[in-house]
């Protein structure tokens, strides 16, 4: 018979510390909290790793206490510290533009992205933070957790709701949306059926028959793709 053995908790460790989890509140009721300014420069670092190039959108769609006004001086003085860059790198976004040499540069030199799928809510989607989300009559793309978005050459193909049963097209490229639910397919564990698209029945859109050639099945529920 094996016996079982026990761990034991040596003296370096803190009793609250033998568990799973550790309750911080007392190593941060010791800490020293960081000064406004420390606080601030955090956040623009943050936003800079998240977006590459920080726009007025950007910050405003994150949500942060004071807005871009009140990060405006440390992006400046990380400009002066030859941190970052300032331009106009992003059109109709505003003049005050602060960015990442790296990331400039890749954008600068960045060739056709073809399709990408990210999820609706993923910081590198820059639809509903960056950009304003187009118009559509069927329906309003939101950055909804479960939700997806396609992007070909990095404009919005399509909008893929959470459930993956409403698809909303922006676009007209047959092959770039079919593949973009595909891939969706693949994330969602294997399978995806769409149900409407464009706000019509999946069985009667123009988008039909390139999905059905792609390896979509026809139910009654919509259309459905397996892996």
């Amino acid at each position: 018979m094996s016996r079982t053995r026990r761990r034991t908790v040596t003296a370096s460790v803190p009793g609250a510390a033998s568990g799973r989890w550790y309750l911080v509140k007392d190593l941060l009721a010791m800490a020293v909290p960081p000064s406004p300014e420390q606080s601030a420069k955090a956040i623009a670092e943050q936003l800079l790793e998240r977006h590459g190039i920080v726009t007025r959108p950007a910050v405003l769609a994150e949500g942060i206490p004071g807005g871009f006004a009140g990060l405006y001086p440390v992006f400046a003085a990380m400009e002066d510290a030859g941190t970052v860059r300032r331009g106009y790198f992003l059109e109709s976004l505003g003049g005050a533009q602060f960015g990442l040499p790296g990331a400039i540069d890749r954008m600068r030199g960045a060739e056709r992205a073809g399709v990408l799928v990210l999820a609706a809510a993923d910081p590198a989607n820059p639809y509903g933070a960056t950009l304003a989300w187009p118009g559509h009559e069927s329906g309003s793309p939101a950055r909804r957790a479960g939700a997806y978005v396609v992007l070909a050459d990095g404009q919005l193909a399509g909008f893929v709701e959470r459930g993956g049963r409403t698809l909303l097209t922006f676009s007209d490229h047959e092959d770039a949306l079919t593949t973009g639910l595909m891939d969706i397919a693949k994330r969602r564990g294997g399978s995806i059926n769409v149900a409407t698209i464009d706000g019509g029945s999946a069985h009667q859109s123009s988008l039909t028959n390139a999905l059905l050639a792609a390896g979509f099945t026809t139910g009654y529920k919509g259309l459905t793709f397996r892996r």
